[in-house]
């Protein structure tokens, strides 16, 4: 499907030069994710990084988490490892605080973010902080280059106040993590993946157009309401706790169901690297990752 809208999702700022055709992304793919367990014990839903969705360059791992049972959470995760990727902790509900063995500290709220580059290495742990309530979120991990894996670890954190609001047009609200909407950016800074990460909200039966960033892996995540992705013969449902991986062109159109939808819309510069993983270690090669555990155990991180 193509179109000449040279301006397809109304913010003045596209890329493309008047008249030249956008194709239209479709979901190649459709992804449920399946409980699992982490950490202490902590119940969450795994959407990538699974067996049917084992990563989707440079994007490694999706986890949800959700729920107003404080036995699922309260164990949380401990003191872990991790060198040669990053974590992006979004919290929608509930208090995590985290520590790290560099002497880093701090309180994730409801509607913060934390873009964790993990780099060379380090231990944290992310423990809730609260006993009882709801504790809503998500977790991916993004892949780093060889080149910046041994990297020194840094952190990216802001406070709901801090992350910009979007507002292309009527029923239309759109929370800017990573890249930009419009006139729009968002804090997060990753040149090595160049990441749109965006939380976005429709009111029924609205309808949004939006230009993803050319050469990107993409995936839409449902989490709250239903809505369609494409259009015409290539419109596809979007239901709630699903994962769309896109592709086929860079237009994105979202339709929302009648009851609204609220959804994840993600995207990233793939790395095309070789990827050796064990459990918290992302590496290139095996024997990088057999260093990583010699280190670890020597208290190097």
């Amino acid at each position: 499907m193509q179109t000449n809208l040279s301006d397809p999702h109304g913010c003045g700022e596209c890329t493309q030069a008047p008249g030249t055709p956008v194709a239209t992304s479709r979901i190649l793919r459709s992804v449920r994710g399946r409980p699992t367990s982490d950490g202490a014990g902590v119940k969450l839903t795994r959407v990538i990084g699974g067996g049917e969705l084992p990563d989707l360059d440079p994007f490694l791992l999706l986890d949800e988490f959700g729920t107003d049972k404080p036995e699922d959470y309260l164990a949380g995760f401990p003191d872990h490892p991790h060198r040669g990727f990053e974590t992006v902790t979004y919290m929608l509900d509930g208090r995590m605080r985290h520590r790290d063995n560099h002497g880093n500290e701090g309180l994730l709220v409801p509607g913060s973010v934390q873009w964790m580059t993990a780099g060379r290495g380090l231990v944290h742990s992310e423990m809730p902080e609260q006993e009882s309530g709801r504790m809503r979120g998500f977790q991916l991990w993004v892949n780093l280059p060889a080149r910046e894996k041994m990297t020194a670890p840094r952190y990216q954190e802001f406070a709901p106040e801090s992350i910009p609001l979007a507002h292309p047009a009527d029923g239309i609200t759109v929370k800017v993590i990573a890249g930009t909407v419009g006139s729009v950016r968002g804090p997060i800074e990753q040149p090595a993946t160049d990441p749109l990460y965006l939380d976005i909200t429709l009111a029924a039966n609205v309808r949004w157009d939006y230009v993803l960033p050319d050469g990107h892996n993409a995936f839409a995540y449902a989490f709250e309401g239903a809505a369609t992705i494409g259009e015409n013969d290539d419109a596809r449902a979007l239901d709630t706790h699903e994962l769309a991986v896109l592709g086929g062109g860079d237009r994105c159109v979202v339709t929302a169901g009648e009851g609204g939808a609220r959804l994840l819309l993600i995207a990233g510069r793939p790395l095309r690297e070789n990827v050796v993983r064990h459990g918290p270690f992302v590496m290139n090669t095996r024997e990088q990752i057999m260093q990583a555990f010699v280190d670890y155990q020597e208290g190097r991180f």
